[in-house]
């Protein structure tokens, strides 16, 4: 099996170590990651300067790029092979909810998928990297029984994995969720800098909105491991029908 692993913090972060040191005895295992922090990168490509690829003295390959930089040129050149598995994180802190759209884990899981690759992100849920060994011994685990029960290397898929900071006496089972849903961020921030130039800040998250029996955040806060399935296709399929009376009414107005 031929793991190609990325993340957002960079390749210098204790997920992303920790991830490769549980993996690299259970398969080929490869990192290409960005050079400094991506976080909330979401799927962003770099289009308008060079990218440039180094080696670091642990052998890892790093990029001055976004995280999806690093699985596009690895997947479309770099690499030289097509990988089974590309597994992304171990992200510090959560992306559960509306959080999955803006992140950079995410983003570096989904380019592999659109690659046609199966795909994991994995996040703990708190932003201390507490209990790390845990995490990287369940994201293992996870791995090595998608591959006993052979659902790697075949059709892609995108999963969304999210994991208590939490001894391992501790930590509940894998639960299969759908994303709960966020509050509309905070306020912007703002600050005077030495110039008396208006600086702005992006505020913080929106407080849990959803968090329902079934959600991410009600698995997660129960000490369980969230598990979702994730997909590309943003096409209102729901409403496609009330959509087809609407544009046949514009198209008498153009």
């Amino acid at each position: 099996m031929k793991i190609l692993i990325s993340n957002d913090d960079g390749y210098q972060a204790p997920g992303i170590v920790a991830l490769y040191e549980a993996l690299k005895d259970v398969a080929q295992v490869e990192v290409i990651a960005p050079e400094q922090n991506n976080s909330a990168k979401s799927n962003a490509l770099t289009l308008h300067s060079p990218l440039y690829v180094q080696r670091a003295s642990n052998g890892f390959r790093y990029v001055n790029g976004t995280p999806a930089d690093c699985m596009h040129i690895a997947l479309t050149g770099l690499l030289g092979y097509r990988p089974d598995l590309v597994v992304s994180g171990i992200n510090n802190g959560a992306n559960m909810g509306d959080d999955t759209i803006y992140s950079g884990t995410v983003g570096a899981a989904m380019e592999g998928y659109l690659f046609g690759v199966p795909a994991i992100a994995f996040s703990q849920v708190e932003k201390n990297w507490a209990h790390l060994d845990v995490a990287a011994q369940k994201a293992r685990e996870l791995v090595q029984q998608m591959s006993n029960h052979k659902l790697i290397g075949g059709n892609a898929w995108l999963l969304n994995v999210n994991i208590p900071n939490l001894p391992l006496d501790k930590l509940g089972h894998l639960k299969l969720c759908r994303l709960g849903r966020r509050h509309a961020a905070e306020s912007v921030i703002t600050q005077t800098n030495p110039r008396g130039e208006t600086m702005y800040w992006i505020g913080a998250a929106g407080a849990v909105k959803d968090d329902a029996d079934g959600t991410d955040f009600h698995a997660t806060t129960l000490g369980h491991i969230s598990m979702t399935p994730l997909k590309v296709d943003l096409t209102d399929h729901d409403h496609l029908g009330y959509w087809a009376q609407t544009a046949a009414r514009l198209t008498t107005l153009v």
